[in-house]
């Protein structure tokens, strides 16, 4: 077993993202939890679009077709938002990420700033759902060919996705 480099959610390594053959506890199984925990985002993610746009189409009606725009701007922004709000913030993971023991941390080891956290939800969701998935499988697909298990989105948005430093430290 590998000794962790960082035991306190607020450490930062220095230089990159810590190799896979000298600490593979950040990595293991991270491909299978990463698919799991967008699986259970996305779910949410339908649930809050679906309720938003319910709200959002009684209120059009209610206003005559006022509320038009926000109606067809309801999935993109709110899909963006829900990702980067939560990436960028304290726990630098989405609720689907937590629940499976993943979080997202800058090149450098500390937690995305909010614009980085921004620039990764663009460029997933957009490469991913907002080009009818035709792209989704190389965004994707690009972390099984690499030792950090980086995607595509990761790669352009300076990031690494590893486990939970909390699930490393408490793991046997």
């Amino acid at each position: 077993m590998s000794t962790i480099p960082a035991i306190a959610p607020s450490f930062a390594w220095q230089g990159e993202a810590p190799d896979p053959l000298g600490y593979p506890d950040y990595y293991r199984g991270i491909v299978l939890r990463r698919i799991c925990a967008h699986l259970l985002d996305l779910f949410l993610i339908v649930v809050l679009v679906g309720f938003l746009f319910f709200l959002l189409v009684t209120l059009n009606v209610l206003t005559f077709g006022l509320l038009l725009v926000p109606l067809l701007l309801v999935g993109p922004v709110t899909t963006v938002l829900y990702d980067s709000l939560q990436v960028g913030g304290r726990h630098a993971a989405t609720l689907g990420m937590r629940a499976f023991g993943v979080e997202v941390r800058s090149w450098t080891g500390n937690r995305p700033e909010f614009p980085q956290a921004l620039l990764r939800a663009i460029v997933f969701w957009g490469l991913s759902y907002m080009t009818a998935t035709l792209l989704m499988w190389v965004v994707l697909g690009m972390a099984l060919f690499n030792t950090r298990r980086r995607c595509l989105h990761d790669y352009l948005s300076g990031t690494v996705v590893i486990r939970s430093l909390a699930v490393i430290v408490i793991s046997p």
